[in-house]
């Protein structure tokens, strides 16, 4: 079990009404006996370490978290050798500390970064030395005037042939990089993303192994401008990370350091393309997106634990001739608002899963050359990672609600874990800016339909978008929405007609990209409605493989229905206007959610439980798995600096002459 201090378990007649075997659950959300008893193994590794503590973190200045920062990533790398963890295990690892820092991008992107776009030779000098961390790496990307249109970046990288080497610049204040985790004080080298220029001809945006700091004294290289770009929102949060700024004055490098696996520059300038497929570059995109989901049913799962503890914990209101008062947890509005998002990180979870199963499809098909899934791939990755991560992002923060005051508090983790996590909205690739180009997937799946081109995999269902149109639900009871076929084919035919009617409306407009601006809301909407599908499809799935353990699978179906209703309740507008149910159908459905709603009741804590979380990973007073949380937020608040003496700093100098009317002679 999560630790216990040896104290009373306040929730243990919680615990007692679950109606499933918790610890099969465990495994279920885990994905397997392995990757359960690995990270079990690995957070109580983490918590119980004195020095990857975390209570402190909102209370040190900029510097001292940043030190603090770099103190508990030089130890974790020490464990790491010390215990001879894998990369798996390691991974975990950093993951359990639970602090935004330089690694996340070193590993999370440019080894990745060089992996799949460096040539084998490349391959063989850099990861050796990124592997050891004798080298140090950040992602260059985006700058201070882009970001999502990366065809827009203004660095430029200009072959010398006299020298053999390329020259780095950064020709205005806008294309000075700007954001990259790790390059503000840490970095010593990065994969920079510029234009190549050759002859005066550019040939668009390459990437390339760009060394930035000294490896003696640290100093930036010459011709090199680089810092921190300064606070983030929220406290401690990504403040631990140093997300810099980059400025080039014609900096060289050799030829051999543009990232050469896709195309090459020779040694006379002739620019040219291997027989490796460009797409290869996407394969790392659908890993890096598949991964943002997975993250957020992590981050998603983390807030509704600490919600939903909370809630059982906390008494309000409604006590009868001196009886106690009523948990928070039984007011129906509290559930309305809760289990649907503890419903969606399951949902997040077992989408993520599928996205694993689909990367590694991907990839075995571009080893082998067929590229006939990709374009289908890129789209879904795209989509899901924009729902996913709005959906957490506003989760979060509708769960510090649900804790009321007490969710404003640092100690209740809330809003640390917020402040974390919402640039994931923005980063690899803006929620919106995504949605519009699964939009785009969707028009052009629908105009080739005529043409015999089939939709695959996610979209197959526009294939069928004649008999979709005509389409009306047979529900009859509530009852009914509890049928899988039911679901989907509402779900399917909302997603289908809001894209069909996208398609008419932008066929009436001469030139197709101004109908794409006019229309982009009413495109958003309907990408919108395809990636709810997947989601809604994939947990149905799930429920179709054999899943062991009393009450397991059903615990999941009531999860699952709970996420499709309230989805169907919450966008009722778009089921009536497009002709999917009617208003009685939809009345149905809200009645049907209401008593799921009294059936996850008995099992919310054991639900939460199955994640399976440490004390030390929640971070919260409101989530501990004991539920003593009074006498720890009483105790945390004596913890804060400013109770370190009676009297504050600046009473006698400002606050003690006005109480005695000497403000005259005070000195301000």
């Amino acid at each position: 079990m999560a630790e216990m201090e040896g104290g009373v378990d306040h929730l243990a007649q919680e615990r007692n009404k679950a109606r499933f075997d918790v610890d099969e659950m465990k495994i279920v959300w885990a994905g397997s006996r392995h990757a359960f008893h690995l990270s079990d193994r690995i957070s109580r590794l983490v918590a119980s370490d004195p020095v990857f503590r975390k209570d402190d973190r909102t209370m040190l200045d900029r510097k001292e978290l940043f030190k603090n920062t770099l103190r508990k990533v030089a130890y974790a790398w020490k464990r790491i050798k010390e215990l001879r963890l894998n990369e798996e295990e390691a991974s975990k690892l950093r993951a359990f500390v639970d602090q935004p820092a330089f690694t996340d991008l070193h590993w999370g992107m440019f080894v990745p970064a060089i992996k799949g776009q460096g040539t084998d030779e490349q391959q063989e000098k850099w990861l050796p030395l990124a592997y050891r961390m004798q080298i140090i790496g950040c992602y260059a990307q985006t700058e201070l005037g882009h970001g999502s249109n990366v065809q827009g970046l203004e660095t430029t990288a200009t072959f010398d042939p006299k020298t053999d080497e390329f020259v780095l610049d950064s020709p205005t204040l806008t294309s000075s990089k700007w954001w990259p985790g790790g390059l503000g004080k840490v970095s010593t080298h990065a994969v920079v993303y510029a234009r190549l220029i050759i002859d005066g001809q550019d040939y668009g945006v390459h990437g390339f192994i760009v060394q930035l700091r000294s490896l003696d004294d640290h100093l930036p290289l010459p011709g090199i401008t680089i810092g921190d770009i300064g606070m983030k929102f929220g406290n401690a949060a990504y403040n631990s990370m140093d997300n810099g700024v980059l400025r080039f004055d014609h900096v060289r490098i050799p030829r051999n350091q543009m990232l050469m696996r896709v195309s090459q520059v020779t040694r006379e300038g002739k620019y040219v393309h291997s027989n490796v497929p460009r797409q290869l570059v996407y394969g790392t995109m659908v890993y890096v997106r598949q991964k943002i989901v997975s993250d957020a049913s992590v981050a998603l799962s983390r807030a509704v634990c600490i919600a939903t503890r909370y809630s059982a914990v906390r008494r309000q209101f409604g006590s009868h001739n001196g009886g106690p008062e009523t948990q928070v947890i039984d007011y129906k509005t509290q559930q309305a608002r809760l289990f649907p998002l503890l419903a969606s990180a399951y949902a997040f979870r077992f989408v993520g899963e599928w996205l694993e199963w689909l990367y590694t499809d991907v990839s075995q098909r571009l080893q082998a050359k067929d590229f006939s899934t990709l374009p289908e791939a890129h789209a879904c990755t795209a989509g899901l990672k924009s729902l996913t991560t709005s959906v957490t992002a506003d989760g979060i923060e509708e769960c510090r609600k649900l804790c009321g005051g007490h969710g404003y508090l640092c100690s209740s983790g809330l809003p640390e874990l917020f402040a974390v996590y919402i640039p994931a909205c923005t980063y690899e690739g803006d929620n919106v800016v995504l949605l519009l180009q699964v939009a785009r997937h969707l028009i052009k799946a629908i105009s080739q339909l005529g043409s015999g081109n089939k939709p695959v995999g996610t979209t197959a269902y526009l294939a069928r978008v004649e008999q979709l149109s005509q389409y009306h639900s047979d529900v009859q009871r509530a009852e009914d929405w509890l049928k899988p076929s039911v679901v989907v084919e509402a779900f399917e035919a909302r997603a289908a007609r809001m894209s069909v009617a996208c398609a008419q409306n932008l066929s009436k407009f001469n030139d197709p990209e101004d109908g794409f601006q006019e229309l982009s809301a009413d495109l958003v909407e309907a990408a919108l409605a395809h990636c709810q599908l997947i989601v809604v499809s994939k947990f149905i799935e799930k429920l179709q493989q054999d899943i062991p353990g009393k009450g397991v699978k059903q615990q999941l179906q009531v999860l699952c229905s709970v996420y499709s209703l309230s989805l169907l309740h919450k966008h009722q507008g778009d089921f009536l206007s497009t002709g999917c149910i009617t208003p009685k159908q939809g009345s149905l459905a809200t009645e049907q959610l209401r008593a799921l709603y009294s059936q996850v009741r008995p099992n919310a804590i054991a639900l939460v439980d199955a994640f399976n979380y440490t004390d030390h990973y929640l971070g919260s007073v409101l989530g501990r798995y004991d539920g003593n949380v009074y006498p720890k937020l009483y105790e945390e608040a004596w913890k804060d600096p400013l109770n370190d003496s009676v009297i504050p700093d600046g009473f006698h100098e400002y606050i003690h002459p006005m109480l005695k009317q000497q403000l005259r002679n005070a000195r301000l």
